[in-house]
């Protein structure tokens, strides 16, 4: 958790190879308990690929709505994100949320393409916060070992360190309203003659 989730925008030594992450919880809106699991990369599929495969895998009810909410270690790459939306447009029984820890390639206009097709197709993409890494924390790390760190330091930290990381992901996301502005206003001009 504390190096994988770690969003320092550069990493101390000894340096670690900064893996995708991606852990789900699954929570049926008729109150039962919610199903959790996690998924890492591998290299024939990205764990957003492996996580559409296995939420296809459990044969959920259709007639049941889903609440579904994915902490990823980094924002989706385009192609994930492609897949991630024609998933959810087929299965209109899951509502998905998803929080990053870090924005992947966020300076590339198709990473930022890709981040702007989840938010547009109701499929908010959001940076982890304090709520988030918490949540993280509690549910999904094995807490058999005691941690080498301080727990609630760590949460703050990161947190602190995610405050950049939103101001960034809010300034794709205006682009994208200043380009539909934009888009409109040429249209109710018309063309010039």
């Amino acid at each position: 958790f504390s190096l994988q989730f770690n969003n320092k925008r550069r990493v101390n030594k000894p340096y670690y190879p900064r893996k995708a992450l991606l852990c789900y919880q699954l929570t049926p809106q008729n109150g039962s308990t919610p199903t959790r699991g996690h998924l890492i990369n591998k290299k024939e599929d990205h764990a957003e690929i492996r996580f559409i495969n296995e939420i296809k895998s459990m044969g959920l009810d259709e007639t049941q709505c889903y609440q579904v909410t994915c902490y990823l270690t980094w924002s989706p790459c385009p192609s994930c994100a492609g897949e991630l939306v024609d998933f959810i447009k087929a299965h209109r029984h899951l509502n998905l949320r998803i929080f990053a820890s870090r924005l992947y390639y966020h300076w590339h206009p198709n990473y930022q393409e890709g981040l702007l097709l989840l938010c547009g197709s109701q499929v908010p993409v959001e940076v982890m916060g304090l709520p988030e890494f918490t949540d993280c924390w509690e549910n999904f790390v094995d807490h058999k070992e005691p941690p080498s760190f301080n727990p609630s330091e760590k949460l703050k930290e990161l947190d602190k360190n995610s405050q950049a990381i939103k101001r960034r992901l809010e300034r794709i996301k205006s682009r994208s309203v200043d380009v539909l502005e934009n888009g409109l206003r040429s249209l109710q001009l018309g063309p010039v003659t």
